[in-house]
């Protein structure tokens, strides 16, 4: 259970090549594009407005800083590893090198939270924008078609609809995206890159021409004081509004997912990651000032489109329809990410054998895992057609925040155990900033509602089960040593 792959061992996996193995196609600048493609996102466009509403107020903004503090401690850490083991995985793969087989399936399966959920969350919001632009041009989607069972949402005309039967428009872009995908990486990224410039562009304009329309009212009182309740508003809102909105920024986790598709690793890897996190920080909390100085927060209640709601105020309605259409083409940014991160755990832990060999076939001419693309193009449909937003984004966060801890304790067993590795990038001040963030991470998921902790409990269970039914019987790396000792 607790046998661990050595980094000779990964690195030979990494430079393999020829059939059956991941094309290296990504450039350094596809590579920060993968990263800003995955942060600018639902965590941007929407869930800034719930945790504005419903944690942090005006001091949404304090959250993202403090959010982006552990984002910035956990990607030296990840900088680090995806330069020494440029090997797709991400995290399970980092675990399977210092804490063993069983560790790195429980983070190979956190991952699968953290990106099928994620992806899921993302595809919701991105239907209540799709809806908003096509009320604009009076084409009237029916209702019960683009709202969850279990789901009370505000839409754009004002109707409130107390649930549906299925988000259909969120089940359609997850299948279409999961078809892009199958074409390959290098056709993938081109798509993305040109996502992202009109995403950061639209991001740009709205803070340009949203800032000279600001209230200075709405920011008052810029902390709201707290209700009684931990995770409402006050400085422990605060918190929460960094663990809700923690979601957004797995994007730098992203681009260690495809460590094995890049060009040149060694140096793409750590550029990527702390590139895209720092003019994703940067956007992030200029874009929650304006949108929660343009409206109050409390006006942002049940609205999964805030930005359109806050560009409204503007008085610019030429532009309006554009900055929809401009959001819907970053949220299929995000979900191209999301879902080729997700793809791309599961086809390193196929080649383990502690999944199914189905998850790491390639296909013969586009050089894919074409039947995992498949197979969570249905997986996560489900979810994003049953399940609200917010529950989908809580259980993304913790996941991701699990991730990220585990990580930064990989750094300091990796410099005790292997204090003369080869490494391109050196996480700086070590022991302090894996310990930090490693305690940010762990406080931040103690901010989160209880629910989501009872969640990630049974989900793990169920990952634990699994693997003692399937993994460990079938683990290559088990089977070897097995073999060895006989």
């Amino acid at each position: 259970m607790f046998h661990k792959k050595s980094v000779e061992q990964l690195l030979l996996e990494a430079g393999a090549s020829g059939k059956g193995s991941l094309k290296r196609s990504l450039s350094t600048f596809n590579l920060v594009a993968l990263g800003v493609g995955a942060i600018i996102g639902a965590g941007l466009f929407s869930l800034t407005g719930i945790a504005a509403a419903e944690n942090a107020g005006p001091a949404i903004t304090i959250s993202f800083i403090l959010a982006a503090v552990a984002c910035a401690f956990s990607g030296l850490c990840y900088a680090e590893f995806s330069s020494m083991i440029p090997v797709s995985g991400s995290a399970y793969t980092y675990s399977y090198a210092t804490m063993g087989e069983f560790v790195a399936w429980i983070i190979g399966w956190d991952l699968v939270l953290e990106y099928a959920l994620g992806a899921a969350a993302v595809s919701v919001s991105w239907s209540r924008y799709l809806l908003e632009i096509l009320h604009k041009y009076n084409i009237n989607f029916p209702h019960q078609l683009a709202v969850s069972p279990w789901e009370t949402v505000r839409l754009g005309d004002g109707t409130i609809v107390n649930g549906g039967i299925i988000n259909l428009p969120a089940v359609l872009i997850i299948m279409l995206l999961s078809v892009v995908l199958l074409r390959g990486s290098k056709e993938s990224a081109m798509v993305n890159n040109v996502l992202v410039i009109i995403k950061i562009g639209v991001v740009i304009l709205f803070i340009t021409l949203g800032w000279s329309h600001i209230n200075p009212a709405n920011y008052i009182p810029y902390i709201p004081e707290n209700t009684g309740k931990f995770e409402n508003f006050g400085w422990t809102g605060i918190s929460t509004g960094a663990a809700v909105v923690f979601f957004a920024f797995i994007g730098f986790d992203a681009v260690s997912t495809a460590a094995q598709e890049a060009k040149n690793p060694q140096k793409g890897m750590p550029v990527g990651i702390l590139g895209s996190l720092a003019v994703c920080t940067v956007l992030y909390v200029l874009f929650a000032h304006v949108m929660t100085g343009l409206v109050n927060y409390k006006d942002f209640l049940g609205d999964a489109k805030p930005a359109a709601t806050a560009f409204a105020k503007t008085g610019y309605d030429f532009l309006q329809n554009g900055l929809i259409i401009a959001i819907l083409a970053g949220y299929t940014s995000v979900l191209l990410v999301m879902l080729l991160g997700q793809s791309r755990v599961f086809y390193t832990m196929s080649k383990d054998g502690l999944l199914p060999r189905f998850f790491s076939d390639i296909h013969h001419k586009f050089s894919t895992p074409w039947k995992t693309n498949l197979f969570f193009m249905l997986f996560i449909s489900v979810f994003a057609g049953f399940v609200p937003v917010a529950d989908l984004g809580h259980m993304v966060s913790i996941g991701t925040l699990f991730a990220f801890s585990l990580v930064c304790i990989g750094i300091l067993i990796m410099r005790k155990t292997l204090p003369h590795a080869k490494r391109p990038f050196k996480t700086p001040l070590v022991p302090f900033v894996p310990v930090a963030g490693l305690l940010v991470c762990l406080y931040l998921m103690y901010s989160l509602p209880v629910e989501s902790w009872i969640r990630l409990l049974i989900w793990m269970l169920g990952g634990v089960v699994i693997y003692f039914l399937y993994g460990r019987r079938n683990s290559k790396l088990h089977n070897v040593r097995d073999d060895s000792v006989v």
